[in-house]
Formats: structure tokens, C-alpha cells, sequence
């Protein structure tokens, strides 16, 4: 049974060298336009533009997940002069990988595209791929692109201004840092951490809620953010007891992956439930959590019609998977 080994998450690979030294250098952008070799990541309303030929294997049924794998789509990089205005310019790195295309070593650029800019570019929004979806279609190089590109551009449209005073920030150190123009302070791209568990019961069983925003057969782990001064083991402890009504010992760390979504890393537990708290006291938290229910395997294979599982894309079904034993998509195999 395949499924989604924790070690190699779809938005924790990458092949990318983000080369940090290179961004404070002031001419850095006019060094790269001269390169032959640069090439321009187009990003419109959070979506990457595709290759025509692999738009098919990029927008398959199953929540992005292709017949033929990772690498079966592709993001288009452009030459420098076909990307004629954007409204963000940010360094992304050097590749580590060749492709037919493009040469170890290439420098990407991301380029966030107005809708004018983007329809003279590629008027078919077919080959505007969305991350969530084309995430497992990926290579290791494009999928750690569109991550960190994704993330990056969310970060700038939430900070055009100083959060201390108002005052416009200004984009610097090739896009990795903005500057307030009242006050000189600097302010760096930062990332939310949640917190995203398997909570298991003395059967081995597994919890699933159904949230408050999602239709009703749709479930997933429970998850929730990391307060101020809080560790993620507490987090864990927390989070269950506010969503679920019920307390859980022993988190252990699964795995990380980044979600930019708009600006989250999801960072992966396991916990079992208390020993003094019963499986059939659970209280769903009624304003996040609507429902919470425990699946055996069988149980939760028997149910593949009417519950609607996270995406191939998530931390949530790898950790599934993990402990499902094997791919969703197949009978779980007996002990």
C-alpha cells in the first residue's frame, strides 16, 4: 500500500538553494537580468502558471494527486523579457536541480502579476494551477518553489504598512524584508505555527472532527495555533481539550510542512487519550469542531463514500496514512 511517507511531505520538498547571502547586494536584480540563465516565476491571485503540456497531469480528480506522480506537471519559468510588469519582485534562490529547460544554478525570480499583466500573459486560466491541487504532481524543485513563493507573496500582502504606526513599508533586501519610511524599523517575513494531531484511543482508534466551515462530511484531524509563549507539546494538550473536551497525553512530533494558506507550518503530533477520560465523552466544541467521531481502519474505509478525507497536499493525510498503514485508497490490511 503507497501513501505519503512523513520524511517527504508534497510542500516539505524542495531543491532550491535560497542563497541568502546575495540579497542584500543593492544591484542584485539588475546582476540578474543580465544573466541569460534567470528565469521568472509569474504569480496571479496565489496561482502559478503551468506548462501547456502538463496542465492534464497538474488537475487530476483526486485532490491533485496524478497518476504518473511527482513530476508528471510542471510550473513555466519565463525569460526575463516576456514578464513585461509585476507588482512584487522577490529572489528566490538558485536551483539545485537541471531540467531539458533550465540549468543547476538558475536564479528564479518570483514575479507577482496585476490581472492585466497576467491575462497578457497567459489568457487561459487553465494554466494557472493552484498549490493545493498540483502540489503532488510536482518535482521536488517546483513544488519547493511554489511553496516558498506562495508563502512569501502572502507575507508581502499583509504588510504594505508598519504595524506600529501606519506608515507605508517599502520592499527591500530583494523582497525578504520591508522598511518603514517614518521610523527606519525593519520587518521580516514571519510564519504561524499550528499544531496538527493524531489522537488515538486504547483501541487504536483515530479522532476526526468535521469543522464548523467545511460541509458536513468533510473530516480531518484536529489542529489549532500555537498561543504566545506556549510550547507545541501544550499546544497539543490544549487544543484537544478546547476542540474535543477531552484530555491526551504523550504528543510526540510526526513531522513538519510548511501551508500557505495563507502564512502556517503545520507541525505534526501523535497523542493517545487519557486513561481516565472515555472514548464516548467527547464534546465537540460547537463554534469550531460540529462533529467528532473515532474510526477503527474498517471503520473508516467502510465509510470512503460518505466522509470526504484532507487532500494528498496536507500533513493531515500523511498522518493518516500513518496510521491507517498505507494509502486511503485501498482496504486497510488485516493485522
Amino acid at each position: 500500500m503507497s501513501s505519503i511517507p512523513l520524511s517527504s511531505l508534497p510542500l516539505s520538498r524542495h531543491a532550491v538553494d535560497r542563497d541568502h547571502v546575495s540579497r542584500s547586494r543593492p544591484a542584485l536584480f539588475d546582476e540578474l537580468w543580465e544573466e541569460p540563465g534567470t528565469r521568472v516565476l509569474p504569480l496571479w491571485k496565489g496561482r502559478a502558471l503551468l506548462t501547456a503540456e502538463s496542465v492534464e497531469a497538474a488537475t487530476p480528480a483526486a485532490d491533485g494527486w496524478g497518476a504518473s506522480g511527482a513530476g508528471a506537471a510542471e510550473l513555466e519559468l519565463l525569460p526575463v523579457e516576456q514578464v513585461t510588469a509585476a507588482l512584487l519582485r522577490v529572489y528566490l534562490g538558485r536551483t539545485l536541480t537541471a531540467t531539458a529547460k533550465e540549468p543547476a544554478g538558475s536564479a528564479i525570480v518570483l514575479e507577482v502579476l496585476t490581472d492585466a499583466a497576467a491575462t497578457e500573459l497567459e489568457p487561459d486560466e487553465a494554466r494557472w494551477g493552484n498549490l493545493r491541487t498540483v502540489a503532488t504532481a510536482l518535482s521536488d524543485r517546483d513544488a519547493g518553489l511554489f511553496t516558498e513563493a506562495l508563502a512569501i507573496a502572502n507575507w508581502h500582502a499583509t504588510h504594505t504598512n508598519c504595524p506600529r504606526c501606519g506608515t507605508p513599508t517599502v520592499v527591500e533586501e530583494a523582497g525578504w524584508v520591508r522598511k518603514c519610511f517614518e521610523d527606519g524599523s525593519q520587518i521580516f517575513p514571519r510564519t504561524d505555527p499550528a499544531v496538527i494531531v493524531t489522537v488515538l484511543d486504547a483501541d487504536d482508534r483515530l479522532l476526526l472532527g468535521s469543522n464548523a466551515m467545511w460541509e458536513n462530511s468533510r473530516y480531518s484531524l484536529l489542529a489549532g495555533f500555537v498561543e504566545p509563549g506556549e510550547s507545541f507539546e501544550s499546544a497539543v494538550e490544549r487544543e484537544i481539550f478546547e476542540e474535543a473536551g477531552v484530555r491526551v497525553v504523550d504528543a510526540r512530533y510526526r513531522g513538519s510542512q510548511p501551508w500557505p494558506f495563507p502564512a502556517s507550518v503545520m507541525v505534526g503530533f501523535t497523542a493517545r487519550l487519557a486513561d481516565d477520560q472515555a472514548p464516548d465523552a467527547l464534546n465537540p466544541d460547537g463554534e469550531e469542531i460540529l462533529d467528532l467521531r473515532w474510526f477503527s481502519r474498517d471503520e473508516l474505509w467502510a465509510a470512503r463514500e460518505q466522509v470526504i478525507l484532507p487532500g494528498r497536499s496536507s500533513i493531515a493525510r500523511a498522518l493518516i496514512e500513518e496510521w491507517y498503514g498505507g494509502s486511503l485508497d485501498e482496504a486497510p490490511v488485516a493485522p
